[in-house]
């Protein structure tokens, strides 16, 4: 027997609770279908568990699109402040941290319980552990889908799936597949959000420096620039300024790390040289950065020279270094610890207002299954809510 509903979400993630519950407060019937556990699971671990749930600055320059002007109109319409309120109603104590990232003060579990709560209150149904087996048309009558032995039928069908980051919480190329049955065009994926890998003389050179953080100012070779902290791993580089690059790096490209920004290096050499000509140049640099960093970036016979042994020229380079030190990495980790997916379905197949398909009515795409990605820092998340508010309210 075939369960009939006004609405079916495939993923119980952020956007598609948040869809769920927006569209069951305008009294339509919702099935939430996903083949995990536990809902929400990418908020769970999100934030190092306490869940950057959105940001207080945001706006279309935060995502990467191949069609920028998509992303405005379900933000403009979803602010951040509406989440932000929407958490406040439930009580949830939170805290900001720097470039307005907002986190809870106690577990993601908080954000997760919050939505699950506000789909309860709008009568939504959810069912866990479904696996989804054929989705197609019935003609008028909407979509059917079959999924763990079950048949549902619905007028509207959402597919808020996600992308392939983070594949041992389950992430699979399904959406995409769903786009490409309805004939919808699907942009080429790659991992977003990700550390950078060594070469294998590089690792050599700069595997010791593991757990070393610096301030960073680092720029893409197309002169998209960061300036967060870098983290040297074991495996490569990571840390905010390296994952933020990631998005706008393709291989093969250097990318240009500035060790002192906001300072002169070339004057901080000079003001030195003035007052303690004697002092090396290993212990001039030891001043601004860690001294194994300094040791790794330059050769032991020119750390050991005295300032003054060093001329004009020879400080220029080790200033321009410290400014613009170029590195071509091997690659990224790639989806295994990418915190979201770029590319994705093509914005150009669904309206910017509703999600909606402009080919197949009744069918709807949100969250990271399109190829809409934001930046670090609770933008992923602010897109998951307002694509699905904008999908809610017309579904």
């Amino acid at each position: 027997m075939t369960q009939q509903f006004d609405v079916i979400i495939i993923g119980a993630g952020a956007a598609g609770l948040m869809c769920a519950a927006t569209a069951g407060y305008r009294g339509r019937s919702v099935l939430v279908l996903d083949n995990a556990k536990k809902a929400g699971r990418k908020i769970l671990i999100s934030g190092g568990g306490r869940c950057n749930f959105t940001n207080t600055q945001v706006g279309p320059e935060n995502y990467l699109c191949s069609n920028p002007h998509f992303v405005k109109s379900a933000l403009a319409r979803y602010p951040s402040s509406d989440f932000i309120e929407l958490v406040e109603r439930h009580g949830i104590s939170y805290h900001q941290r720097d470039h307005g990232q907002l986190f809870c003060d106690d577990s993601a579990k908080d954000i997760v319980d919050m939505l699950l709560t506000e789909c309860d209150w709008a009568g939504v149904s959810i069912q866990l552990r479904s696996e989804i087996h054929t989705i197609s048309q019935n003609g008028e009558q909407g979509f059917i889908v079959q999924a763990g032995g079950h048949s549902y039928q619905a007028e509207s069908l959402v597919i808020a799936t996600g992308g392939l980051s983070m594949p041992k919480l389950g992430a699979t190329p399904f959406g995409y597949q769903v786009a490409e049955q309805f004939g919808l065009k699907v942009l080429p994926t790659r991992a977003g959000l990700v550390p950078f890998t060594w070469h294998s003389e590089q690792k050599q050179r700069f595997e010791a420096l593991s757990g070393i953080a610096v301030p960073s100012c680092i720029t893409a070779a197309n002169g998209k620039q960061f300036s967060e902290a870098l983290l040297f791993t074991h495996r490569g580089l990571s840390g905010p300024a390296i994952l933020q690059i990631s998005n706008y790096w393709l291989p093969g490209e250097a990318i240009s790390i500035d060790l002192l920004p906001k300072q002169d290096a070339l004057a901080l050499l000079e003001q030195v040289l003035q007052q303690h000509p004697k002092q090396s140049l290993k212990n001039t640099l030891g001043q601004w950065l860690p001294k194994r960093l300094v040791e790794a970036l330059f050769e032991e016979n020119q750390l050991s020279k005295a300032l003054n042994q060093l001329g004009h020229g020879e400080r220029e380079q080790i200033a321009a270094k410290l400014k613009g030190w170029q590195l071509v990495m091997n690659g990224t980790e790639g989806y295994r610890t990418a915190e979201v997916t770029l590319g994705g379905v093509d914005t150009n197949e669904l309206s910017s207002k509703t999600m909606q398909s402009n080919k197949v009515k009744g069918l709807y795409f949100i969250g990271e299954v399109m190829d809409v990605s934001g930046w670090l820092g609770g933008f992923n998340f602010q897109w998951a809510w307002a694509s699905g508010v904008a999908c809610g309210q017309d579904c």
